[in-house]
């Protein structure tokens, strides 16, 4: 038999209140809690926790608090990445951050997602569909990247964007819906 967690990975519709996903949460929560009490500039007491809240933590990688998430399991953050302050990383699916990545403050990553359909988004039951930001990207102040999405190798995201479709590698984009201003 398939579990909540199981179908949660695979982007089926799954239920978040079941058991093993509210422990995980639980412990997400107190993770995090520890992180955001420690501050912005005391790094090496920081590192610990984090390693120990996401899936994968690269060498030299730095997330300024306060941080959001729902599981921090299903996070991995590239070598040299840097992460500015008030992010949100919603990982009910995978969030895969590559190397060398500048994300700025007030950044949201949505995997979360729920149905169109009303009676089946009362039942409880929801989604998610992995995102993955490539090897160089920057993304700019309060963007928001919805679920799905894969923005390609050293594309740059203009502040206060909505990507709400993959990019693809080395273009300046930026907009609510995000579109392609040019090639870098």
């Amino acid at each position: 038999m398939t579990s909540e967690k199981q179908k949660m990975l695979a982007g089926e519709l799954y239920l978040a209140a079941d058991p093993e996903l509210v422990e995980a949460y639980g412990r997400a929560q107190a993770l995090l809690a520890a992180f955001n009490a420690i501050r912005g500039d005391e790094e090496a007491s920081a590192r610990p926790v984090l390693a120990q809240l996401v899936g994968f933590l690269g060498e030299g990688a730095v997330v300024r608090p306060t941080l959001r998430c729902d599981y921090g399991v299903n996070i991995a953050i590239g070598a040299r990445t840097f992460i500015n302050y008030d992010c949100i990383l919603l990982d009910c699916n995978r969030i895969q951050i590559g190397e060398d990545v500048q994300i700025a403050p007030g950044v949201h990553i949505y995997t979360a997602t729920h149905p169109l359909d009303a009676a089946t988004r009362r039942s409880g039951l929801e989604a998610a569909m992995p995102v993955r930001i490539e090897d160089g990207v920057w993304l700019g102040g309060g963007t928001i990247v919805c679920p799905g999405v894969t923005i390609g190798t050293n594309t740059v995201v203009g502040a206060g964007s909505v990507v709400t479709k993959s990019l693809p590698a080395n273009v300046l984009a930026a907009g609510n819906p995000c579109r392609i201003i040019r090639s870098l």
